[in-house]
């Protein structure tokens, strides 16, 4: 477990006028004020066997906008390299930031009570809620105005947040993090127990169909407490209260302390302020929270970058298509896939919108007679003509290079939670069958949701495609990509996404 703490003073810049006052005679002439110093803000990180996350949230505490002052870390039970990889950032840092402090303890690696790295035992709720409690006390008697709690499985993208929260004047408040599911940091609902409750209020607020900062029962993960207000003195992670009943857990407990001082908690979403994991089960490994990484952000510069050793997955090539002005969309996705250890091929995709009628038709293009949108009633676009053309190379590509198996993926995709190692699976359970396939889906709409699609025996998560649209990314066969070939397609062109259902005969025209 790793408490990490960031102490903090900042400079407002509030001074109108820079220059030296004029009097009248020379002794009536002053300097102007100094800027007023900005409130001290500590920022304290629990951590355990986060060498996966650690260089990207230092990353990100790197690049927030305010001065570094000061900082002190303490580790705990950690199975993996979290406790090397910040001795090595610190020493990187340490000119940059005015004091810190080295607190690392490494045995016991694990509590004597759990299954796994990812398990919250009784006794590890105690001892979190006990480093929490000394972060807390150490903000006091600092006298810093304001104490920042992160996880560091959590990554802070806006810049300005600690700015913006400090803005909002609220004793306890929270930016909202957002996941990969409706999970975030905090509750709308609490039980009579203290557990948490389902309401109608938490999805819209959740979504970002109401924004503001609401007042709610809980706020965990990552959170601003402002202690210049009275009621902070009250506050506390440990011991719980002594009227304290509910479950023994670190949030419950400190949300319990907030309404015996009567502190309402608020949650900010505004803005997008950063992303945090789906809690793993007990049982989960650390390769699991490595693999349900949120989406990537830079790591610390100031940390060597973990050598990555990227394969293609057992298929014989990966392409990916992305359009050359599109640089935002390309660096994303390789970034994606270097974090996932993934080896592609890009693919210029061919941008319709600068074709022209004589290229067109010097490449043999005809449109299908008659072809019209059935959603839109429009006919065939300039984007779609580029989009299809991007994909009919690439099957060009697969025959005239006899590649058995390749898989294909756009560059606006969204990854879900162990791809790479589903995909493996998926692939795996494929061959030990000696399924005959051509096309294989993994990133669809699906068209027709009023009946169940007929499931592959044997292997598990793979159906039979009903009418699907999006060509997001897919698998794709030597024989399969024959087949789209020798269909011709380009004489009696569709979108890629009406062709290919045509092709496997479930298209509902």
């Amino acid at each position: 477990m790793l408490w990490f703490v960031l102490f903090v003073s900042v400079l407002w810049s509030c001074l109108m006028n820079t220059g030296p006052a004029q009097g009248y005679f020379h002794e009536e002439r002053w300097s102007p004020e100094s800027p007023i110093l900005a409130p001290r803000v500590m920022i304290a990180l629990i951590c355990r066997n986060a060498q996966h996350s650690l260089p990207h949230f230092l990353g990100t505490i790197e690049r927030l906008n305010y001065p570094k002052d000061r900082i002190a870390v303490a580790t705990d039970h950690n199975f993996d390299n979290t406790t090397y990889l910040l001795r090595d950032w610190l020493i990187n840092v340490q000119k940059l930031y005015h004091y810190v402090e080295w607190r690392p303890k490494e045995e016991p690696r694990k509590y004597h009570d759990e299954e796994g790295p990812k398990e919250w035992t009784n006794e590890r709720y105690a001892y979190v809620m006990r480093l929490r409690q000394a972060a807390l006390e150490s903000a006091r008697e600092m006298w810093a105005d304001y104490l920042m709690m992160i996880d560091c499985d959590n990554l802070l993208i806006n810049r300005d947040v600690l700015w913006k929260l400090i803005k909002e004047n609220k004793t306890i408040v929270a930016p909202m993090m957002e996941s990969r599911a409706a999970y975030s940091n905090f509750w709308c609902g609490m039980t009579s127990q203290g557990y948490y409750k389902r309401t109608p209020a938490y999805i819209p607020m959740r979504k970002q169909v109401r924004r503001g900062c609401f007042a709610v029962p809980m706020v965990h993960s990552t959170f601003l407490v402002d202690l210049r207000k009275e009621a902070s003195r009250l506050l506390a992670f440990h011991p719980p209260h002594p009227d304290y009943t509910w479950a023994f857990d670190d949030i419950i407990v400190f949300a319990f302390s907030a309404r015996m001082a009567e502190v309402q908690m608020f949650i900010c979403n505004k803005e997008t302020y950063g992303h945090l994991p789906v809690p793993l089960r007990a049982h989960s490994t650390m390769q699991d929270e490595a693999d349900m990484r949120n989406p990537p952000v830079e790591p610390s510069r100031y940390l060597p970058r973990p050598v990555k050793r990227p394969d293609k997955m057992g298929f014989d090539e990966v392409f990916m298509i992305n359009l050359k002005r599109r640089a935002d969309r390309r660096e994303r996705m390789l970034r994606a896939l270097r974090e996932q250890e993934i080896d592609c091929k890009i693919i210029a995709a061919v941008d319709g919108k600068a074709m022209n009628i004589s290229e067109i038709h010097a490449m043999g293009i005809h449109m299908l007679p008659g072809y019209s949108d059935p959603y839109h009633g429009r006919p065939l676009t300039r984007g779609e003509l580029g989009c299809f053309l991007s994909h009919y190379n690439i099957w060009k590509e697969i025959v005239d290079r006899g590649l058995k198996t390749s898989l294909v993926l756009e560059d606006d995709l969204r990854f879900e939670i162990f791809f790479k190692r589903r995909l493996q699976n998926l692939m795996s359970e494929v061959e030990s069958e000696g399924l005959d396939w051509d096309l294989i889906y993994i990133g669809r709409k699906r068209m027709q949701v009023d009946r169940r699609e007929k499931a592959v025996p044997n292997i598990r998560n793979l159906v039979e495609a009903d009418y699907s649209y999006w060509t997001l990314g897919y698998m794709m066969s030597l024989q399969g990509a024959k087949k789209l070939l020798e269909a011709e397609p380009l004489s009696k062109m569709l979108p890629v996404d009406e062709f290919l259902p045509v092709m496997f005969n479930k298209h509902p025209v």
